[in-house]
């Protein structure tokens, strides 16, 4: 498939008093424009930086980027700031972590959803109106015409969230970054939100790239992961074959801290050992070493090429084949 997005070697560093904080480390994946992909890991991993990096949003100084960004054929980090706004937006759409947060509490939902119409697409105020109650009604919200007028201290979590989806498709964009999309929401409500989005994105052929710490949320509705650690991608693959046939000890890891409905009942859940290393302080050697059950001596002396297990898969692990 033609990929929409390209991020190649993508890095982002930044400044502080410890050193330099190596947040993405050389990272290198694509979505195709129809297609859902999943960016999952544990929090700090460079999940969230990678996603306002492709956005223009990771403020320099003290940040640095280095890599390519390719969408639609153009590199977003060639574009001035005039020109990346104009794909900001229009283009491309963000959905951030908590909608409480991200809606501005004293602006009503209405002239929230109608501003980015107005600028992008120069709509009237009436014709942005009007559009905004089709948003609203296609995101499942009751009475939208009342609602418009409301602010956001009067919606519901699941609600805000709504919102914050009608506000990434108002300007109809090619692609969808939802960063932690359900993470103040409970177990029900987020199955209904990630359920509204991979419909959405179906109906209207919308790329969606889906940033989560949790794999088990993304399992029915992502149609390729992306696992993260320590600010690279230690392993990609199609979701099915990602969760029947893991081939990296951090993946493995993640899979088996998960509850599941086949175990028998007391059985023990089995957390990863230790803590996530010091982005300021990585050495040469792979970063998940010394969590890891299955390291060997060269482990220390190089960190492990993402390379193919089988077409479309890969890890970054020197034991990949004997996982």
């Amino acid at each position: 498939m033609a990929q929409l997005l390209e991020v190649e070697d993508l890095r982002v560093d930044f400044a502080s008093p410890d050193g330099l904080v190596r947040a993405v480390g050389g990272i290198s994946y694509g979505v195709a424009l129809g297609e859902t992909v999943a960016v999952v890991g544990e929090s700090g991993c460079g999940k969230s930086v990678s996603a306002l990096a492709i956005l223009g949003l990771v403020a320099s100084p003290p940040g640095r980027i280095a890599g390519s960004i390719r969408f639609a054929g153009r590199d977003l980090l060639t574009l001035s700031e005039d020109q990346i706004r104009a794909v900001r937006g229009r283009q491309i759409a963000m959905i951030f972590q908590e909608p409480m947060t991200s809606l501005n509490p004293v602006l009503t939902i209405g002239t929230q959803l109608t501003e980015g119409m107005r600028r992008h697409l120069a709509l009237g105020r009436q014709e942005a109106v009007l559009r905004a109650v089709e948003l609203l009604r296609l995101v499942g919200i009751a009475e939208p015409e009342r609602r418009l007028k409301q602010y956001p201290h009067h919606f519901s979590g699941g609600m805000r969230q709504r919102v914050m989806i009608a506000v990434a498709l108002s300007c109809e964009p090619r692609l969808i970054i939802a960063d932690e999309p359900t993470t103040a929401l409970d177990v029900t409500i987020q199955a209904q939100i990630l359920e509204l989005m991979k419909s959405l994105t179906r109906r209207m052929g919308v790329a969606l790239v889906i940033i989560t710490h949790n794999l088990g949320v993304v399992a029915r509705y992502a149609d390729r992961v992306n696992v993260m650690y320590a600010g690279r991608i230690v392993e990609t693959a199609a979701t099915a074959v990602l969760y029947s046939r893991p081939r990296h000890p951090y993946t493995i890891g993640l899979l088996a801290s998960l509850p599941r409905m086949d175990q028998r009942r007391g059985a023990r859940l089995t957390p990863i050992a230790g803590h996530p290393p010091d982005l300021a302080r990585l050495d040469g050697g792979c970063s998940y070493r010394p969590r890891c059950g299955w390291a060997v001596a060269r482990c220390s002396a190089a960190f492990p090429p993402l390379d193919a297990v089988a077409d479309g898969h890969r890890s970054a692990c020197f034991r990949k084949h004997e996982l």
